[in-house]
């Protein structure tokens, strides 16, 4: 889409998308591995992914350093490896972590803009001790510049608590597109989505990122007042892998299929997953490198390092990636990517 109008981009939101979140391809010495960076990329366009998050927290926070200063090369070539896999003309949605204070967020917009993307992803770790009016100023001040998906990170992983009220603020800014609706809570979600409702708005569109109730999110309808809204997809580390197979899942839920007792096993199975992948058991600290080493299994990433040596699998996750593999094949896309990877990996 790259830069199309915000109709454009509110329309293809609307469909309801796969959207995955980055991985950072990084090599046994943690330098940037530009082969494996365009492969991801690769795998998630021919995957069927409707957009995908660059510079989020899958990504690493840690390439916004200065000893890394990666926050702007792999944007940008994210961007051009997207231009160069996508069909012509084919909708696609590309989506930029943007955080900081106002001033680091307003440059890294800026720079997304100018690159190609088509929204922000709008991280308020930064402004953990602001009000409302304050973090309110901060998004109008970003939103003048991309259009904004608000995101409700979990407080485990760097986040914050915010309340019905603020979320009611936030819908009211016109540049608002989306909410990522993440805090692994169902009495905060509930805050978005009756802040929503209630703010009459039909053109912001809900994005489940609550990994430990996925399918839940898609599969309910809220009601408040009489107006009913739906999560109409996902942007989610979760879907960095298995993405094929998350296309087809919710193609399946849009379609109507499938029974109850069907898809209550599937959620059941898929926060399985990903309790093996993002490692809740041990504060979520092994959450990076659990996906990365999803991803290295596959032949997607050549290691699973991350660029802080302190992030890297928790004690007893390698085997329980070995089971959930085993267990739940059919939510991973092992086949798809063996048969593509060799092709993937040419420069």
């Amino acid at each position: 889409m790259a830069n199309t109008d915000i109709e454009s981009l509110r329309n293809h939101l609307a469909k309801g998308l796969i959207i995955p979140a980055m991985p950072l391809a990084l090599d046994e010495n943690r330098s940037w591995d530009r082969r494996y960076q365009r492969a991801l990329v690769r795998y998630y366009v021919e995957a069927g992914a409707g957009g995908i998050a660059v510079g989020v927290h899958s990504t690493q926070f840690e390439i916004r350093e200065p000893e890394h200063a990666l926050f702007e090369p792999v944007l940008e070539f994210c961007a051009e490896a997207i231009d160069a896999t996508l069909p012509d003309s084919c909708p696609f949605v590309r989506i930029a972590g943007v955080c900081g204070n106002t001033e680091q967020a307003s440059r890294e917009a800026d720079f997304a803009v100018q690159h190609g993307y088509d929204a922000a992803l709008l991280s308020l770790s930064a402004l953990a001790q602001a009000g409302d009016g304050e973090l309110i100023r901060h998004c109008e001040t970003i939103g003048e510049t991309v259009p904004l998906i608000g995101f409700y990170l979990q407080p485990t992983i760097g986040g914050r608590s915010y309340g019905y009220s603020f979320w009611r603020r936030f819908v009211e800014i016109p540049s608002v597109v989306a909410i990522k609706v993440a805090p692994f809570d169902r009495y905060a979600t509930l805050d978005v989505v009756r802040a929503l409702a209630d703010s009459g708005r039909e053109d912001v569109f809900l994005y489940t990122g609550n990994d430990d109730n996925i399918i839940h999110d898609l599969l309910s309808t809220f009601s408040f007042g009489g107006k009913e809204l739906r999560f109409v997809g996902g942007l989610l580390g979760q879907w960095a892998v298995g993405t094929k197979q998350a296309v087809s899942l919710l193609e399946q839920i849009k379609s109507g299929g499938g029974t109850v007792e069907e898809w209550t096993r599937k959620n059941a199975a898929l926060t399985d997953l990903n309790g093996a992948i993002f490692d809740p058991a041990n504060g979520f600290r092994g959450c990076l490198s659990g996906m990365n080493e999803m991803l290295r299994r596959d032949g997607l990433l050549p290691t699973n390092l991350c660029l802080a040596p302190s992030e890297r699998l928790s004690p007893g996750q390698a085997e329980e990636l070995d089971r959930v593999s085993a267990v739940y094949p059919d939510l991973l896309d092992r086949d798809f990517i063996a048969d593509n990877i060799d092709r993937w990996l040419v420069d």
